[in-house]
């Protein structure tokens, strides 16, 4: 046969020129996996997949193709969206700790989180260390509101309004620079709301961690994030009618999401084998920021990150710790961080290692949430514990603590709840060490380790200089361009960083 008749016949493939781009809504989240998913196994058009499916024959396709086949990325392809309210800061923390995330959450640079509630842990009989528990965050929300109250009237003496600028405007600015002090004193106890939307492979892994979780809290959590992906999705268009059908967003993508012994058990072996190896090590002083140049083997890297991950020392005193261990027992580290790896668990993130930049970061907890939404970068975070102390921030960009005259007054309340986190955490009262963290204000120190290449170092320091951020993370992004001028001077001048040392307008947000 001819190409021509070939071609009349409709065998030959033929020039098509116009591309068809239309945008879809309407769809289950499960549904419209589906339809993209067959676009590598038919000749279908979006328009024309979604017509013939149904959610039972999606559930068929999806239990076939990603259960038992493994294809994994068509979860990719199902987004989500969900709203988190009334959960504590120590569990949006937990829950937001995902590589592939979208969100926002309630600011604590904007919003006063004075009547916002707190998160109260079971004590079950343990009556003395619930009222103490109590008494302690009431007395950090006490200070937390004389705080914005003293800085605000502080600045107020320091900053004249312009003439241009409205008294509404001038007011609401000093007030967002008096709760970038006040924010300190919350503790993780209180509550935030949040929404997210992630695809359901992310929600998958987000479950089986949080319902790995020592907290209850954030066990509770992933049940419910559970539940809220398999029952009914609320649908602000809804008339309610009786006959209107019901949406359920991912009802099959999550229902093997289950806690995770592979995370249980290598955290506490991790644990264990980081306590022996480091036993009699005092925890080195270590700055603020500490870029940590590579000397030592991708094997050696992998040990000390998985021992970092559950310890509380500076990365660079374990990864010298480590190399001077025989070869067998660094990769007998390793082995401890891949021998409970079920068949479809993906590795730990401290196997995310490789990086060209390693800084080693100790800040305030305020101000590593806002470090913790980069998530172009590998973070592998320490637990949260009172013995790296807390930053008082007596000046800075904004009136600080000490031209409100309240310095005395707040080192007291972190010093009080830091001795009742320490009395709870020894006490009897079911996850009594779990529970003593809630109490830690978020002025308390946290170490996270960041692993990065060039063009993210340069963005974060770029960004998070800049004369409207909050003065903690805006000196942590000028240490870190330090440090990278330190190490690699031909590169840092390629940085458009904002100096730190320098005064600004703080009526500039």
């Amino acid at each position: 046969m001819s190409s021509e008749s070939l071609l009349s016949a409709g065998v030959v493939s033929q020039a098509q020129n116009q591309t068809d781009v239309y945008a879809v809504h309407g769809a289950d989240p499960e549904v419209l996996a589906y339809a993209m998913a067959k676009y590598s196994r038919s000749a279908l058009s979006m328009k024309e997949s979604l017509k013939e499916i149904s959610s039972q024959r999606a559930e068929q396709f999806l239990n076939t193709f990603y259960f038992q086949y493994g294809h994994r990325s068509i979860a990719d392809l199902a987004h989500i969206a969900f709203a988190i309210e009334r959960l504590s800061l120590l569990a949006a923390i937990v829950l937001v700790d995902e590589q592939r995330w979208d969100g926002q959450e309630r600011s604590t640079r904007y919003q006063n989180f004075l009547k916002s509630g707190w998160y109260l842990p079971d004590f079950g009989e343990d009556s003395t260390a619930r009222q103490l528990y109590a008494e302690t965050v009431d007395g950090l929300f006490v200070a937390y509101e004389r705080t914005t109250t003293a800085v605000q009237d502080a600045l107020r003496e320091r900053v004249e309004r312009p003439d241009e600028m409205k008294p509404d405007a001038y007011e609401r600015t000093l007030k967002a620079r008096a709760f970038d002090v006040a924010r300190y004193l919350l503790p993780l106890a209180t509550n935030t709301s949040l929404g997210q939307i992630v695809n359901a492979r992310t929600l998958e892994t987000q479950v089986s961690r949080l319902l790995s979780s020592p907290l209850a809290e954030v066990r509770e959590l992933g049940q419910k994030l559970k539940d809220a992906a398999a029952g009914a999705a609320w649908n602000p268009n809804s008339n309610v009618s009786a006959d209107e059908r019901e949406v359920r967003v991912a009802p099959t993508l999550v229902k093997y999401a289950e806690a995770s012994s592979y995370q249980i058990e290598t955290k506490k072996e991790l644990a264990a084998a980081a306590a022996s190896i480091l036993s009699g090590v005092s925890i080195a002083d270590a700055p603020v920021v500490d870029l940590v140049e590579r000397t030592e083997t991708l094997e050696v890297e992998l040990a000390a990150t998985l021992l970092y991950s559950a310890s509380h020392y500076p990365y660079r005193q374990v990864r010298d710790v480590v190399a001077a261990l025989p070869g067998s027992r660094v990769l007998e580290i390793i082995e401890l961080g891949l021998k409970h790896r079920g068949r479809h668990d993906e590795a730990l993130r401290a196997f995310h290692s490789g990086a060209a930049l390693r800084f080693d970061v100790l800040m305030d907890i305020g101000g590593f949430r806002d470090m913790h939404r980069h998530r172009r970068v590998t973070q592998i975070m320490q637990d949260f514990t009172a013995r790296h102390g807390y930053d008082v921030p007596e000046t800075g960009d904004a009136a600080g603590l000490a031209e409100a005259g309240i310095v005395g007054e707040y080192r007291a309340a972190v010093e009080r709840a830091f001795t009742a986190s320490g009395r709870i955490a020894a006490g009897k009262a079911p996850e009594a060490a779990q529970s003593a963290k809630y109490l830690l204000p978020l002025a308390t120190r946290v170490r996270c380790l960041f692993k990065m290449d060039f063009a993210e170092a340069q963005y974060i320091s770029e960004l998070r200089s800049g004369p409207a951020g909050h003065f903690s993370y805006r000196r942590v992004a000028w240490e870190m361009y330090v440090a990278l001028e330190r190490q690699h001077p031909a590169l840092a001048k390629y940085i458009r960083v904002t100096d730190f040392t320098q005064p600004i307008d703080l009526l500039k947000r």
